[in-house]
C-alpha cells in the first residue's frame, strides 16, 4: 500500500489524475535518472567542483538521447556493443577512420 500528498485540491484533481500524474514522475525518474546512474556510473562519479558536474549530466542526456534516437532501447548494452568496438560507433555519427 502507498501514501501520498499533495497540495492539489479535490477540485483540481481527482484520483485518477493524481495516479496518473504519479505514474509520469517515475516513468522520467526509471527512464533518465536511473539509466544515468546505473548505465553511467553518475553516483560514482568524482567530479564535484565548479560547473563540471551539470556538464557531464548534459553529456550523458546527450548520449541517451542520441542513442534513443537511433531506436536503442537497451543503454547499457549498447553502451558495451560500442566500448568494444568504437569504430563502428564513430562510422555511426558519420566520422568513419580512415
Amino acid at each position: 500500500m502507498a501514501y501520498g500528498i499533495s497540495s492539489v485540491g479535490r477540485d483540481r484533481a481527482d484520483a485518477k489524475q493524481l495516479l496518473q500524474w504519479n505514474r509520469g514522475h517515475w516513468g522520467i525518474e526509471n527512464r533518465l535518472h536511473w539509466v544515468r546512474d546505473e548505465s553511467f556510473g553518475e553516483d560514482r562519479c568524482r567530479v564535484r567542483t565548479k560547473s563540471a558536474p551539470q556538464i557531464l549530466a548534459g553529456i550523458r542526456n546527450i548520449a541517451i538521447n542520441w542513442l534513443r534516437s537511433q531506436g536503442i532501447d537497451t543503454i547499457a548494452e549498447a553502451l558495451r556493443e560500442n566500448g568494444w568496438n568504437p569504430q563502428r560507433f564513430f562510422t555511426k555519427l558519420g566520422k568513419p577512420n580512415s
